[in-house]
């Protein structure tokens, strides 16, 4: 692409970059022409200008979580994330801000907090998602019922209009408006045609009649034409006339935003608590929402069946259940926030007493503290979870935005039902009943043709039922292309006319995120299933059931095949929140904040390649390479992503396919080799680390191996773990318990003297250690995709433990990425009889913090036997503890000792991910990941302070990085011990 005007922005036309954004979080798949990132205003004028000589479109666009594929087209996509991301002003006194459109909602509400202010309007997707997002899709959340939406809470907006001139609208009082319309320029004519186009009463007559009740607060459907007739000069009574009415919900076809000032609103009481209750039927909840809804709560929301079932096959999502008794059909979510908290108590008591009056609730509890984020982190993973069901017919968008005035919602409901009876369709449940919203979710197959076509048949049929209730088809989630083509029905013809008149004044051409809202294709084409020409000059492979059947070292059998682990990702980017909020998921997306480093961007570039590839080695492509080369193996997106999306495991499987053509270099067998050169190494260890720390040979040592010139590298104990045990280890007469000792490969030879302190404890604590000879975990063989090799290794394991390991005999390990294998890898790369045998194992198989944590819960270990000095401890959490098991266990082991306080660092990866940080290229990036939290936490920590972590790899990390040195929480808890030898 060539500009004409000056352009300083950055611009992609490579075909793996314009894959990543031909989708959104919605069922469709356009492929653009080009990514754009303007850096200013310029850039966004020099592209509309390309776009007015080519006639292309221009698709702005945010975070991608739009669900109705608002951000999906052919055209340029112009990103606003990259650049457009600054809070520009934040005002107090008069309680506003002004923010650029890239900025994400909590990241604002995070600046906001000091001030006792927030951004009042929320979504799901608030971690991540991005203002200029809400303003387009006039957002709303949970809260809305006492909020409102977006549309409520905009007071300016500048902004550049197709043919590049700029605007600024704000209110208008009559007087500035007359002045306005006669103004001689293009924002002048934009209010002479607009005025002239709704003044007339008849016009507004028919908008009144054709649109929703206005009863309804959620209402993203059209252009606002509704609202805009109610202000000053087309009544006398109405608020000031501001074209923000307008951009709201416009989903960028109007306009381009390029900065918004927004109301701020007073941060709530902090005293609020929930009211669970759990129902027999949805109708009952329905019914149960209206009386709730007298007592003026803060929010009720709904959680189905099915989404607590599927909720309860997510790793992190588990424990959230806690709440849920029995299997319920439906559970309403009712919170309460007053003044004072006994006013909260007694307004939940008393909607709970109702309830129960009127015979409709089963169950019910109060929820209150920090379960409150539980039950809500729940609430939110809805959309995602919902991809964790099985197979090709999953749960999608298509009839989710419908709002109707609540009272109304029982008869919609059961009209919803019978129509859902005549398509043979199940249906999930789940959001905003207070306002009259429940996102339906219907299950279909868009693999399959009919099941296309019974998709739109099926929408249509819901239109004509939601008009027929003088509802919104799209109450928060907006038209797109997925609600566009049914706007004539729910306005009527001649509204749904002057809406395309409204598209034709702002953009004449065109040229503004086309086919969305108005001159809408047809909702069932260009889905997500289609094909995408991966050669762009051939034909692609589109007979997938070899995809889908693809031969792979992991079993991917509860998925049926990989392509489908893949296909789990539906692009609600929750991958794509910033490291400033709770998670690890996903640190190469938290140092780059680029979408081609995050779960979505590798999960579609994967998804594209695998299905339509012409190679007979489908995963042999540079892009998927290029793609995955910054993943750091972290393994929280299976924990964190609401849909499992594995991409650790992925990246396993690809590698080892990719390198049967791809020669493995040097330092990747080096690397996966290194456990067998360090054990084969320990008679000349002072050879190996003199090898490894002189100033002149270890530098030529890294270059040849590619390592990072900057990294130090690890050495090795003088003697083995292994020998050690032979001669030490202590056998008590009348032991606690008997235990099985994994000696890691790590353990065994790096971190020798942390094994000896962890048997050395165990053994003074009158516990039997077995330790008995097993081969390595497979860890670094894993790590670079050696699955054969890895799976051999997991096979021994497992016939050496698998009579020896029971919950009276566990199998105790120190290092979380080889222990923890046993539980993730080892059941997934083994087949038949081993694989039953390593899944009978895996929760026997345990962190020597978790294995300590639980026998000082059940007594067997007692705080007296340690130390009462005080100690103050900052702990960080190695990827796959935080992914697979718990860090509050290595918290609540350190914390034994009556006066040793902990504090965790609320960090995600350490950034060493094993073998990533070592290697030159990948050096500056591992430290960037450090530098977001683990660093700074570090070396801003007290001298008094003891650092400790789990990880071999984070300790490593944490000296090159900050310079001190930090333990493993086993070292602290061992010399805290009292007893006597």
């Amino acid at each position: 692409m060539n500009f004409t005007l000056p352009f300083s922005g950055e611009l992609s036309e490579a075909f793996s970059d314009r894959i990543r954004y031909a989708t959104d979080a919605s069922v469709y798949k356009e492929l653009p022409s080009a990514v754009i990132f303007p850096k200013n205003e310029d850039d966004i004028i020099a592209v509309l200008e390309y776009a007015r000589l080519h006639e292309a479109g221009v698709i702005p666009r945010a975070a991608g979580t739009s669900l109705a594929g608002q951000v999906v087209g052919n055209g340029l996509i112009l990103d606003t994330t990259k650049y457009f991301n600054n809070i520009v002003a934040i005002n107090k006194e008069e309680q506003f801000a002004i923010v650029q459109p890239g900025v994400v909602r909590d990241e604002l509400n995070l600046q906001l907090e000091p001030y006792g202010l927030f951004f009042a309007p929320e979504t799901a997707t608030s971690n991540r998602c991005r203002i200029g997002g809400m303003v387009g899709n006039n957002s709303c959340g949970a809260n809305s019922l006492l909020y409102g939406s977006t549309r409520q809470h905009i007071l300016e907006a500048k902004a550049i209009l197709s043919d590049g001139s700029k605007v600024h609208f704000k209110a208008l009082n009559p007087d500035d408006f007359n002045k306005k319309i006669n103004e001689d320029s293009i924002e002048g004519k934009l209010y002479n045609q607009i005025f002239r186009l709704l003044r007339n009463e008849d016009v507004q007559e028919e908008i009144r009649k054709g649109f929703p009740a206005s009863g309804i607060n959620r209402r993203s459907m059209g252009y606002a034409i509704d609202e805009l007739i109610q202000s000053q000069p087309f009544t006398s009574v109405g608020a000031p006339f501001n074209f923000c009415t307008l951009l709201a919900g416009s989903e960028g076809t109007l306009a381009i935003i390029t900065e918004i000032k927004v109301k701020l609103s007073p941060l709530p009481s902090p005293h609020k608590a929930l009211l669970s209750v759990q129902f027999n039927s949805i109708e009952d909840a329905l019914q149960a929402n209206i009386l709730a809804l007298k007592y003026l709560p803060h929010s009720i929301e709904l959680i189905d069946n099915l989404i607590l079932s599927l909720a309860n096959e997510n790793t992190a999502q588990q424990s959230n259940r806690f709440f849920i008794r029995g299997n319920p059909e439906a559970v309403l979510i009712i919170e309460a926030i007053e003044d004072e908290y006994s006013t909260v108590l007694h307004k939940l008591k008393t909607i709970d007493d109702v309830l129960k009056s009127a015979g409709l609730s089963s169950y019910s509890r109060i929820i209150e503290n920090e379960d409150i984020h539980r039950v809500w982190a729940l609430r939110k993973a809805g959309l995602g979870v919902m991809s964790n069901m099985k197979g090709d017919a999953k749960p999608v968008t298509v009839v989710e935005d419908v709002a109707i005035l609540p009272e109304q919602y029982p008869a919609y409901y059961k009209d919803f039902k019978a129509l859902l009876e005549k398509y043979d369709l199940t249906c999930a449940f789940y959001a905003h009943i207070s306002t009259g919203e429940l996102h339906n979710k219907p299950v279909f197959n868009l693999k399959k043709e009919e099941e296309i076509v019974k998709f739109r048949q099926f929408a249509y049929e819901n239109a004509l039922l939601v008009k027929k209730y003088n509802g919104v088809l799209s109450g928060e989630h907006g038209d797109g292309r997925l609600r566009g083509e049914f706007l004539e029905i729910l306005i009527g013809k001649q509204n749904y006319e002057i809406c395309r008149q409204v598209k034709s004044i702002f953009d004449p051409q065109h040229i503004l995120n086309p086919g969305k809202i108005v001159n809408a294709p047809k909702m069932n084409t260009h889905l997500r299933y289609g094909t995408i020409d991966l050669a762009e000059n051939h034909p692609a492979n589109n007979n997938l059931a070899d995809r889908y059947t693809w031969d792979t070292v992991f079993d991917f059998s509860d998925t049926d095949g990989i392509l489908r682990a893949i296909e789990k990702c539906n692009g609600s980017a929750d991958c794509k929140k910033s490291h400033l909020f709770a998670g690890a998921m996903c640190p190469s997306y938290h140092a780059s904040l680029d979408e081609k480093h995050s779960t979505r961007g590798r999960a579609n570039i994967l998804r594209e390649f695998i299905a339509h590839s012409n190679k007979k080695n489908p995963f042999c492509h540079p892009e998927i390479a290029e793609a995955l080369d910054l993943c750091l193996a972290c393994k929280a997106c299976k924990s964190e992503c609401p849909s499992n999306v594995d991409m650790t495991k992925i990246r396993a499987e690809f590698l080892y396919h990719y390198h049967k053509q791809h020669p493995r270099s040097l330092r990747m067998l080096l690397i996966a080799n290194y456990p067998w050169f360090n054990k084969i190494a320990i008679p000349i260890a002072p050879i190996y680390n003199f090898i490894c720390t002189n100033r002149i040979i270890a530098p030529i040592f890294k270059k040849i191996v590619g390592f990072a010139p900057k990294r130090s590298l690890p050495t090795i104990h003088h003697f083995s773990l292994a020998k050690w045990a032979k001669k030490n280890i202590a056998h008590p007469k009348q032991p606690v318990k008997t235990i099985y000792f994994f000696n890691d490969e790590f353990t065994n030879t790096t971190d020798v003297e942390i094994g000896i302190k962890a048997i050395r404890l165990l053994n003074r604590l009158n516990y039997e250690v077995l330790f008995i000879d097993h081969v390595f975990s497979g860890r670094t063989y894993l790590s670079k995709g050696a699955l054969k090799k890895s799976k051999k290794l997991a096979a021994k394991n497992v016939l050496l433990y698998k009579n020896l390991i029971t919950h009276e005999t566990p199998l105790i390990g120190i290092e979380p990425s080889a222990i923890l294998s046993f539980r993730d890898e080892y059941p997934d790369l083994l087949r038949g009889e081993l694989k039953i045998s390593a899944q009978k194992i895996a929760p026997y198989c345990l962190l020597i913090d978790e294995f300590i944590t639980q026998e000082y819960q059940t007594g067997n270990i007692r705080r007296s036997d340690f130390t009462t000095e005080p100690k103050s401890i900052l702990f960080h959490s190695h990827c796959y503890q935080k992914a697979l098991s718990d860090p509050k266990k290595s918290m609540e082991m350190m914390e034994i000792p009556e006066n040793y306080t902990v504090q965790e660092i609320k960090s995600g990866c350490c950034g060493m991910a094993g073998a990533f940080g070592y290697e030159k290229e990948h050096y500056d990036f591992s430290m960037s990941v450090g530098n977001l939290l683990l660093f700074p936490a570090v070396t801003n920590a007290d001298d008094s302070q003891t650092i400790t972590a789990t990880g071999t790899s984070c300790r490593h990390q944490i000296k090159d990085g900050t310079g001190r040195k930090s333990f493993h929480p086993i070292e602290i808890l061992y010399d805290a011990l009292c007893l006597s030898d």
